[in-house]
């Protein structure tokens, strides 16, 4: 099957980011100072939203994300709680869930309309050493002020879960990309990025990712000069902690449980784009995605890709594309948002020269 060149069958969302896909929210909440470092983000999609989720960190930190699984009851989604805290962190899906459960949204169990269960799949980073206190970590609190706090746009950087977060000996924090397709679908990618691999090439300081961008969205961003990248070298070598990148890709395609597992499964390649090493053992990496199902995903022939007896498959195909593509340019968009934070230093900061 010949390369799937998204720029060639797509444009960037207006937005560029998540909320681009109609009807989702995001809201973000954290705690800097006084001891902390860390925070939670909250995506909120339409009602009906199909949910899947792939795995593939050594080391992962998660809550419902079994009831995703393609074979299993729940399909839809009420909300995604992504958070710092590693294991800690999962209190703060306490409060989505109290939060939606008094305004009756979940999934009902009884025959009254109030007997709901939300379903709030979750996962964190690790961000507890090397940041804030120890034990300053999200709780339920945290998960009801992101909720409250969701809106139809995406505040980037140093916020939400991506708060305390690493990127390699860099500071990480929350990104977000979009693409609408040809065939009107629109795929769209929030990544709170922790990771223990280098988000840029320690010879020159350029990052991994920024050749997947569309024409002129990271014009702002350059190769560092050699004296610089050599300078920053020591920031990139250091020792690191035990990591996660967390990831909800989103699309209003009407996909399927599995089908949306898929979408999952094919992010991950965006990670791999955009960072090196990634999936380690000690990484919790998780992808998370939601169809809204607004769009219907075209039966005809999909354009670059080579026609088979069902045609459907050929435009799964891109929008798992699309979703990989809108990962890695998250990632980037994570690593130029992100501001220093404590000992923490951002990617300008540390390569002054990359910028245009």
């Amino acid at each position: 099957m010949p390369i799937i060149e998204i720029s060639s069958i797509g444009v960037q969302g207006p937005k560029n980011n998540l909320t681009d896909v109609e009807g989702i929210r995001v809201g973000h909440f954290q705690k800097i100072g006084d001891g902390w470092l860390s925070g939670t983000t909250v995506v909120v999609p339409p009602p009906g939203t199909i949910g899947g989720v792939d795995v593939r960190g050594g080391g992962p930190s998660t809550r419902e994300t079994d009831a995703l699984g393609p074979t299993t009851l729940v399909t839809s989604v009420n909300a995604v709680c992504l958070s710092g805290g590693s294991s800690y962190g999962l209190a703060a899906a306490d409060g989505v869930m109290q939060l939606l459960e008094g305004r009756h949204t979940g999934l009902q169990v009884g025959s009254d309309e109030n007997q709901v269960v939300p379903i709030v799949p979750a996962a964190c980073l690790f961000d507890i050493i090397g940041g804030g206190a120890y034990t300053n970590r999200p709780d339920a609190s945290f998960g009801r002020a992101a909720l409250e706090a969701a809106t139809a746009d995406v505040v980037q950087g140093t916020v939400g879960a991506g708060t305390g977060a690493r990127a390699g000996g860099l500071k990480g924090g929350i990104g977000s990309a979009s693409v609408v397709l040809e065939n009107g679908v629109t795929v769209a990618a929030l990544v709170a990025l922790n990771s223990g691999g280098n988000v840029v090439d320690p010879r020159t300081g350029e990052l991994y990712g920024r050749r997947y961008g569309f024409e002129r969205e990271f014009d702002h961003v350059i190769t560092p000069s050699p004296q610089n990248a050599s300078s920053a070298r020591e920031w990139l070598s250091g020792p690191r902690a035990r990591n996660t990148v967390l990831v909800v890709v989103a699309t209003d395609a009407s996909l399927t449980k599995s089908e949306s597992c898929r979408v999952a499964m094919a992010a991950h390649d965006g990670l791999a784009r955009a960072i090196t090493p990634v999936h380690c053992l000690t990484d919790g990496d998780v992808v998370f995605s939601l169809a809204t199902g607004t769009v219907t995903l075209p039966e005809g022939p999909g354009d670059g890709v080579i026609t088979t007896a069902s045609s459907r498959p050929e435009h799964l195909d891109i929008v798992m594309a699309a979703g990989a593509n809108a990962v890695t340019r998250a990632v980037v968009h994570a690593t130029l948002s992100a501001t220093t934070a404590l000992n923490i230093p951002a990617y300008f900061d540390v390569y002054p020269t990359a910028r245009a």
